[in-house]
């Protein structure tokens, strides 16, 4: 089969087309066909290797799974000894092990609703499982900003918090206004040009970049504010946000998360059924041939997506 493959960590240009062999499941997997997989920031984790501290999960000298790629649609070609529920034939999405290939193994998949193309599926799994946490606890009426709402997560973010009945201000840049003011927002901020301004009683910060003190003043006494990524911490541990809020919660009266998203079943079906009546859309950008992964890793690092990309074998 063909795959995207890398020997070594470094910038997207080390992986390679090459065939190599079709992986076999474990006896909780299925093996799918691979029809589409979707592009997110820990895809560039994955190849790049950083921060250091994530190779103690991806591989300490180099990846352990040499094909990288997460969420992932697709048809059930086997199952594993112990799977139930699936069976060859199913259209499925979710998350997989080396999703960047004509052929993946996955164990955390559910079934793709019929409205959806492949490629819209493979938008799904990582980025909108991780707006389901950010938004833990959002009530109808409440006021949400979302920084960062023109991508992958912030597109999902501010489609879930308006179905959810909250109000949203969804703050992106210029290239990105007319995509989120189709997210259903309440009102939308170009940061280039307006100041962020009110109180909310949440705010999800998916930019980065601004200071704690700052973002704190867009948050209601009582209120939340969300941090979701680790793009900030330097090259060893990554995790300076995080820690960040750790330090000052003893300090606010506001509470400060940094929630760590992790794919379930359980989400995946909630959000399959909201997807299936039509209550959100992924926001699908561009789609890349298989050959061109390195491209598309460059694109989204680069800032240039409106929602979501994929790769399709």
């Amino acid at each position: 089969m063909k795959a995207m493959v890398q020997d070594r960590y470094g910038p997207p240009e080390v992986l390679e087309l090459r065939d190599i062999d079709r992986p076999r499941p474990g006896a909780d997997e299925v093996l799918l066909r691979v029809h589409a997989a979707g592009v997110d920031q820990g895809t560039w984790h994955q190849v790049t290797g950083l921060p250091y501290l994530g190779r103690l999960v991806f591989g300490p000298r180099r990846p352990r799974v040499p094909v990288p790629g997460m969420d992932v649609s697709g048809v059930v070609e086997a199952v594993g000894a112990r799977v139930t529920g699936l069976r060859p034939g199913d259209e499925v999405f979710g998350v997989g092990k080396g999703t960047f290939a004509e052929y993946a193994t996955a164990r955390t998949v559910v079934r793709k609703p019929a409205n959806l193309t492949h490629e819209q599926a493979a938008t799904v799994a990582v980025s909108a499982c991780t707006a389901l946490k950010a938004l833990e606890g959002v009530e109808a009426g409440q006021r949400v900003m979302v920084i960062g709402a023109g991508g992958g997560v912030g597109s999902y973010t501010v489609q879930l918090a308006a179905a959810f009945g909250a109000s949203v201000t969804a703050v992106c840049g210029p290239a990105k206004l007319e995509l989120v003011r189709g997210l259903g927002a309440t009102e939308v901020v170009n940061y280039r040009q307006e100041e962020l301004t009110g109180e909310y009683d949440l705010v999800v910060d998916i930019a980065g970049g601004r200071p704690f003190a700052q973002l704190l003043r867009l948050v209601r006494p009582g209120g939340t504010l969300t941090l979701v990524g680790s793009e900030e911490g330097g090259r060893w541990f990554g995790m300076g946000r995080a820690f960040g809020a750790l330090v000052r919660r003893p300090f606010t009266r506001k509470r400060l998360r940094a929630p760590i998203s992790i794919a379930r079943p359980t989400a995946l079906n909630r959000l399959s059924e909201l997807l299936a009546a039509g209550t959100i859309t992924p926001a699908l950008d561009r789609t890349f041939p298989l050959g061109d992964v390195p491209a598309a890793i460059t694109y989204l690092r680069d800032g240039h997506a409106r929602g979501k990309i994929v790769v399709t074998p």
